[in-house]
């Protein structure tokens, strides 16, 4: 900033029109329930029931215990676990067993992981689908826990969201993906921050050999413990000084795989990194992130009830003395750090639904502050990570509330011939633009990924109106920071739509006021006259249908002062590069 004098203006006048919003959620203005049904899993044509699992797994399991019953009468394998007993003979022990750092990190890492899992499961719910493909066409999915989308309707990304029990998701009710996702960033950056120390402690103390195998016998070893824990034999347990092989391999592909393949794929789905990654960021696109994602999920959702399973079915007083009182003791040492420190999860896991409804804005200013620091080292970064012609999506998921006034429908009529673009503010030239001068100035043309918040995703061909031509000709004051961009149509929660970018991201090389989609006009639906391409953003900030454009030195007294529509009613986030 230049130090100069801040100029009073009067705002545009339809900032008159944009509304308050209330700190809290409030169910009786938010998006109705609905259902999603049982989970599905598509295999060419067909789509099975997923829960058809359980029944298969259980079936599974007895003819494997039954087969590694019968095995163990067999010279061979009898033979196979005299050689290979579980733990290699060549694995050095660790001396120290479970130091109280250790622990408090393992505890720490459990009650991260809780609410992350219930965070990213509620964002999940936003767009309930799973792809391969980048396109998210309607059909294409591989996993889905949504009904097939409808024909002959239109049917909105919102529209197809679905509502989660409040025990389950954060805060549980529908659409409320700017929360969850406040709730799954600040709590990833915290279990991230307890990773590190857990890698620092591992390689500093000599507990790495605990869970790295060091020999080719970890392997044998793996299937020999496997068949003694199915023949429901259980093996001997050395874990407060060595893991058998199976533990060991589990815990090595948990703590050094499936660990740093969700912090990966978390990011992949960030339109900031993903184009700034370039050819990386094309082939991890977003959509094989997310399906790569929720696999590596179900890797630690499927580790912990394996390894809390065996905990407590081998020895649970033993096992729980170990790793949470530090001692190799049949005491009840374990049990009585155990009971209390479950239930502080338990009460936490309770908590967090309710305190989310009701103080939703702290919410969003405490995952603001957490991701701060992300947001503004990414929102500069490069976004030309252009497709071709070939990647166009065959449909590209409409959203968001249609503009419903006699004026719009005029506009409409007339092809838009009589509209007019207000650019005001802080300028020294505001000025008023028909569609004809605008489709007069200079075009440009760009293949790009919309990334939506919901999680879906399409590639559209883009022409218009690079914005730092506007701002070159109305000229901004020194005092403007902020670009507002004011809708025709209104929010689903009533007042005007709305949102607001940094000065700096409006002069983006690939920020464009587009009015063509594919080669043709943009259509009413996806935001005609003109709507915005600002691709280093998720897509809320894109407005559509855009009326008028103010240049402003701060946001605060616009609407409820959070930047835009949806932060300020569904607590999304001025700053989102992810």
């Amino acid at each position: 900033m230049s130090g100069a004098p801040r100029i009073p203006h009067t705002h545009d006048p339809l900032a008159a029109k944009l509304s308050a919003a209330d700190d809290r959620v409030l169910l009786t203005k938010w998006l109705p329930p609905q259902a999603g049904v049982v989970p599905k899993v598509r295999f060419g044509r067909h789509w099975v029931n997923a829960l058809w699992a359980l029944p298969l797994v259980f079936v599974l399991i007895v003819i494997g215990v039954a087969a590694s019953q019968a095995l163990r009468h067999v010279p061979v394998v009898q033979e196979f676990l005299v050689r290979y007993p579980g733990i290699s003979t060549s694995a050095l022990p660790v001396t120290t067993g479970f130091p109280a750092l250790l622990r408090l990190l393992h505890f720490l890492n459990l009650f991260f992981m809780a609410f992350i899992i219930r965070a990213g499961v509620q964002i999940l719910a936003d767009h309930p689908r799973l792809y391969w493909k980048r396109d998210c066409t309607p059909g294409t999915e591989w996993f889905r826990f949504q009904a097939a989308v409808p024909t002959g309707r239109i049917w909105t990304a919102k529209d197809d969201s679905v509502t989660l029990p409040s025990w389950l998701g954060i805060p549980g009710i529908r659409h409320s993906i700017g929360l969850a996702r406040w709730w799954h960033f600040s709590v990833t950056l915290l279990w991230m921050i307890n990773g590190i120390l857990y890698y620092v402690f591992l390689f500093t103390t000599g507990q790495w050999l605990r869970i790295v195998p060091t020999t080719w016998s970890v392997f044998p070893n793996a299937v020999s413990t496997a068949l003694q824990y199915l023949s429901l034999t259980f093996p001997v347990d050395e874990s407060w000084t060595r893991y058998n092989g199976l533990q060991q391999l589990a815990y090595f592909m948990t703590v050094f795989v499936a660990a740093p393949t969700s912090i990966v794929t978390g990011l992949m789905q960030s339109p900031a990194i993903s184009n700034r990654l370039g050819w990386f960021g094309r082939a991890l696109n977003r959509q094989k992130a997310r399906s790569i994602h929720f696999i590596a999920l179900w890797w630690f959702l499927l580790f912990i009830l394996a390894h809390v399973t065996l905990v407590f079915i081998t020895d649970a007083r033993v096992n729980l003395n170990m790793m949470w009182a530090g001692v190799r003791d049949n005491s009840w040492s374990g049990f009585a750090i155990f009971v209390p420190a479950i239930s502080l999860v338990a009460v936490a896991w309770w908590w967090a639904s309710p305190f989310t409804l009701r103080h939703a804005r702290l919410v969003q200013r405490i995952g603001e502050f957490m991701s701060r620091p992300f947001g503004v080292a990414t929102q500069s970064w490069d976004a030309k990570s252009q497709l071709t012609e070939q990647d166009i999506s065959p449909h590209f998921w409409p959203n968001g509330t249609m503009p419903n006034s006699t004026e719009f429908d005029a506009l409409v009529a007339t092809e838009f011939a009589d509209f007019r673009l207000r650019i005001g503010g802080l300028v020294e030239n505001p000025v008023e633009l028909s569609f004809a001068e605008l489709k007069a100035m200079p075009k440009q043309e760009q293949i790009t990924t919309h990334f939506c918040i919901q999680g879906w995703s399409g590639v559209a061909k883009w022409g218009g109106v690079p914005v730092r031509d506007i701002l070159d000709l109305v000229k901004p004051t020194p005092e403007a920071r902020y670009v507002v961009l004011y809708s025709l149509a209104d929010g689903g929660d009533g007042g005007r739509y709305y949102d607001t970018h940094s000065l700096a991201n409006m002069r983006h090389e690939l920020t464009i006021l587009a009015y063509e989609m594919n080669g043709a006009p943009v259509s009413v639906l996806h935001g005609a006259p003109l709507r915005l391409r600002c691709e280093n953003e998720v897509g809320f900030k894109m407005v559509k249908w855009i009326a008028a454009i103010e240049l402003v030195h701060d946001f605060a007294d616009l609407g409820a002062g959070q930047g835009g529509y949806n932060e300020d009613h569904e607590f999304f986030g001025y700053r989102v590069p992810i």
